[in-house]
């Protein structure tokens, strides 16, 4: 099930990235760095997965190298998509925003309320002025 599961949000992954470079090159940048931060834990989580669910760790590799190719498919229809399918980026780039707001939402948001420690909130807010400014960067170059 996670190797469907994954799968299935690479290939999504790769229609969100292709279909952010096809509104400007530095919203694609910004899409592909925030997807390959959120997919590197994730990765590692599903490889840990397999491995607690009985693959070695050479085909637990190889089963999550296969469903991180799914992303170059879903780019590459997406493409294909595009080009075939008058003003369907406008239908993209709102599930795109939907998507991110709702990691944030769902995922992130709720964590940043477990910690209480005073270290721990400066780092996050300061990671969170850090997140802002950078996409304000890309915007203005």
């Amino acid at each position: 099930m996670v190797l469907i599961g994954d799968s299935t949000h690479n290939f999504i992954d790769g229609i969100i990235i292709a279909s952010a470079y096809f509104v400007s090159i530095n919203l694609g940048i910004v899409t592909t760095i925030a997807i390959i931060l959120h997919e590197i834990p994730q990765e590692i989580g599903d490889f840990g997965v397999l491995i607690h669910g009985g693959y070695s760790k050479k085909k637990a590799l190889a089963l999550n190298f296969l469903s991180a190719i799914m992303a170059f498919l879903g780019a590459f229809i997406a493409f294909l998509l595009i080009d075939y399918i008058p003003n369907i980026i406008s239908f993209f780039i709102p599930i795109t925003a939907g998507t991110f707001i709702y990691i944030a939402a769902s995922d992130l948001i709720p964590e940043l309320h477990k910690t209480t420690k005073a270290k721990n909130i400066i780092l996050q807010t300061i990671s969170i002025i850090i997140g802002i400014a950078l996409m304000y960067l890309l915007k203005v170059f």
